[in-house]
């Protein structure tokens, strides 16, 4: 994966059609919980979400002969697509009885699933509603801790949490391909501290430009194919 602004031409994030279209193509589940009486803040919810797709890389039913190994492979072989869909109280728990991984944040809760055929969802998560993710931050969200991994967000585009959440989770993919051994370890081994950022107009240009990895959005849901949506700044990237 080329980590420069012009995708590659088997990038999973190119906007036009490539090799990888030609291959079967699968989708990362993702359901966050949002109860009506106590939704989660939504920089909350995207940095849950990007750490949720690191756990379920680096888990060990997601690797070499795992139960979940043969589609993760087949998933990363297409493009990489990412769908979070929204669950409250019945269906939540429907959600969380199927095999997957819930990740908790401070006040969100994001379950990832291994991936499945684009028309081929399970029941339980397919009747599940995509919109309905517009969520707010009650608080200021404070700087990012300059140690820490920032997946800056594009100040230009309005996209609803869930469209965000998805982004977050392939900057978070992106940065982790780029990474050492050693690097991964580490990260991995601290738990995969990361914040979500949406980045000043002013600095954007230069992040767009630094040579660290960015998310191109193929244009399937609510903006333009080829909109830059992530800059995924690790420090061991820099």
């Amino acid at each position: 994966m080329n980590n420069d602004r012009t995708p590659a031409a088997d990038s999973p994030f190119r906007p036009d059609p490539g090799a990888r279209d030609e291959a079967p193509q699968f989708v990362l589940p993702l359901v966050a919980r949002i109860e009506r009486a106590a939704p989660p803040a939504r920089t909350d919810a995207l940095e849950t979400a990007a750490r949720a797709v690191l756990v379920m890389l680096t888990d060990e039913r997601s690797v070499g002969d795992g139960e979940w190994a043969r589609a993760m492979r087949d998933w990363q072989d297409a493009r990489i697509r990412k769908v979070v869909r929204r669950a409250r109280g019945a269906e939540w728990r429907r959600a969380e009885a199927l095999p997957g991984i819930t990740v908790t944040g401070k006040s969100a809760e994001v379950r990832v699933f291994p991936p499945v055929p684009l028309d081929g969802w399970p029941k339980d998560l397919a009747r599940l509603q995509v919109s309905g993710t517009d969520l707010d931050d009650p608080d200021p969200v404070p700087p990012a801790d300059p140690v820490t991994p920032v997946l800056w967000l594009n100040p230009g585009l309005d996209m609803s949490a869930g469209k965000a959440m998805a982004q977050a989770g392939h900057g978070a993919q992106l940065a982790w391909w780029e990474l050492s051994d050693e690097a991964r370890t580490a990260w991995r081994t601290a738990g995969f501290p990361l914040a979500v950022r949406t980045a000043d107009p002013s600095h954007w240009p230069d992040l767009v430009n630094s040579g660290l990895p960015t998310v191109r959005d193929a244009g399937y849901t609510e903006i333009a194919p080829g909109s830059c949506t992530v800059v995924a700044d690790h420090p061991a990237l820099r």
